[in-house]
């Protein structure tokens, strides 16, 4: 990659950054710290996409990925800032490669934040083992500071799960939405976990609407080519793909159509650039979640 492309990628030629050479070889020693703006980036590592805001009295950390890639995250995050002695995690869900970390923030003095059923749902899916779960919940909406940050967890109802949150960093004007996009990647929809395709809908639209035109989001999951940070053309389109994924398969039921007839389909034309990532991320699969969704109303 030169250097232009990983500017772009790290979203620093409009960050207003400075791009100095020792902060250029800050970031390559580091790992893959992508700062956007006002104090604020992403985290790749591994697993779901890691968000961060940090200053010099605080910090706070979006999903905490698995164990090892929790431990190389803070073991360069406060090389961007001192961090502080007030510390928050939110979980944005419960799936393990967004909370399988939290025991590593726990250990750092984090205190960690999640909607109200992800700590019951990550007790749920754990298969008797002992979890790090957030001790810190609400039901609809709770906010943070940070420095000269509003940070403000919003759940929105059930969509990917029964219990995402929407993360706002109000004055830097970012958002991180957990797996509630998968940019370009056919989604993960855990209708055991309480997911609702309808509600998710929903969700986008929300949200949408609760942005401005140059409100950045960071994303849980994306097809390589589009990336884990966009726009809200993104989260639009996120909400035009589920839409005809339950339009398809609602009209399919209304036509007399087998759950086996319908996932006789490779890619929707509307979406030639979604990209599948194995059984449980792919259409057929996305078609089987609606088709549970629908059938059990």
């Amino acid at each position: 990659m030169n250097r232009k492309s990983f500017l772009k990628q790290a979203g620093l030629l409009t960050a207003g950054s400075i791009l100095t050479p020792a902060f250029l070889k800050l970031l390559k020693q580091n790992g893959p710290f992508y700062p956007l703006r006002n104090g604020v980036g992403y985290f790749t590592g591994r697993g779901g996409t890691i968000g961060w805001h940090i200053t010099s009295e605080s910090i706070v950390v979006i999903d905490s990925q698995f164990e090892n890639s929790a431990q190389n995250f803070l073991s360069g995050i406060f090389d961007f800032g001192k961090g502080g002695t007030t510390r928050y995690l939110f979980n944005t869900h419960h799936h393990g490669d967004h909370v399988s970390g939290n025991r590593v923030f726990q250990s750092d003095n984090f205190e960690i934040i999640a909607h109200e059923n992800v700590p019951e749902l990550q007790r749920a899916g754990s298969n008797g083992q002992n979890v790090v779960a957030a001790t810190r919940t609400f039901s609809d909406e709770l906010t943070v500071t940070s420095g000269d940050e509003t940070v403000t967890a919003k759940h929105y109802g059930p969509g990917h799960t029964g219990g995402d949150s929407v993360i706002w960093f109000e004055n830097a004007n970012i958002a991180h939405m957990g797996d509630l996009i998968f940019n370009r990647w056919y989604p993960f929809i855990d209708i055991e976990g309480g997911a609702s395709i309808q509600n998710w809908i929903t969700t986008l639209e929300t949200v949408a609407d609760e942005s401005a035109s140059d409100t950045r989001f960071i994303f849980g999951h994306a097809n390589r080519e589009y990336g884990v940070s966009g726009n809200r053309a993104d989260i639009l389109y996120m909400r035009d793909y589920l839409s005809k994924l339950y339009e398809y398969t609602e009209q399919g039921l209304q036509d007399g159509h087998s759950l086996e007839e319908l996932t006789q389909i490779d890619q929707f034309d509307e979406f030639p650039n979604h990209q599948s990532a194995g059984a449980r991320l792919s259409l057929q699969s996305n078609i089987e979640a609606a088709y549970a969704e629908l059938t059990s109303e």
